[in-house]
């Protein structure tokens, strides 16, 4: 199940908090090499986990086996004061508009082919499902340019907003996804799983394991 969590109810649980910088640290200073990010404690964390962030959770077993960070364009984001190269043009923004960041599946659970795993499609199916019920159908993802092929397929409309950069070793373009009823229901073929995967309630309902 996928889990969504306000910044302030992520904090209150300490070993969730911890849990997930860590596993944002390993992806995106470890794997990626975004040094910028760097920091001595080996936590990532940014200006933007903030008041109305939204934090998307995969537990399995007990463990953080996948997250995605959720951000209003109505506020400053990646995309509008990080990486503003990336957009040519208007930069789409509203209430409709969120921008999907952090995405990050832990090393252990990454089990499915051309490097989309199980805890991967539930976090698509997951920001989908939490949209769709928020009135939201347009996310902002800074990607590789194989991820833009990738949800062409799992028929959201792809609409790339620039040029691809390189940061890292990693080469990203913005793009922006527009989706509804019919992606989700492509998004959940695809997993060959038709229920809903967003959880009601906090992890302590799986007996998410405490830090010690």
């Amino acid at each position: 199940m996928l889990f969504s969590l306000t910044t302030q109810q992520l904090m209150e649980r300490p070993d969730l908090w911890e849990a997930v910088h860590r596993l944002r640290y390993k992806i995106f200073v470890d794997e990626m090499r975004w040094a910028d990010l760097d920091r001595p404690d080996g936590l990532e964390i940014d200006q933007f986990d903030h008041d109305a962030a939204e934090h998307h959770l995969v537990i399995r077993n007990g463990e953080l086996a996948g997250y995605q960070r959720m951000l209003p364009t109505t506020r400053p984001h990646l995309l509008s004061d990080v990486m503003p190269e990336l957009c040519e043009g208007r930069r789409p923004s509203g209430p409709n508009v969120w921008e999907l960041t952090r995405y990050a599946v832990a090393p252990g659970f990454r089990d499915g082919k051309r490097g989309v795993s199980t805890v991967g499609t539930e976090l698509i199916a997951g920001f989908v499902e939490w949209g769709l019920g928020r009135n939201i159908n347009q996310v902002i993802i800074e990607v590789e340019p194989v991820w833009v092929l990738r949800t062409l397929q799992l028929h959201f409309l792809a609409t790339p907003l620039g040029y691809q950069r390189t940061y890292g070793n990693q080469q990203v373009v913005a793009t922006l996804l527009t989706f509804n009823d019919h992606t989700l229901d492509v998004v959940r073929s695809r997993r060959n799983h038709h229920a809903p995967v967003l959880a009601r309630g906090t992890p302590d309902m799986l007996g998410m394991r405490q830090a010690s």
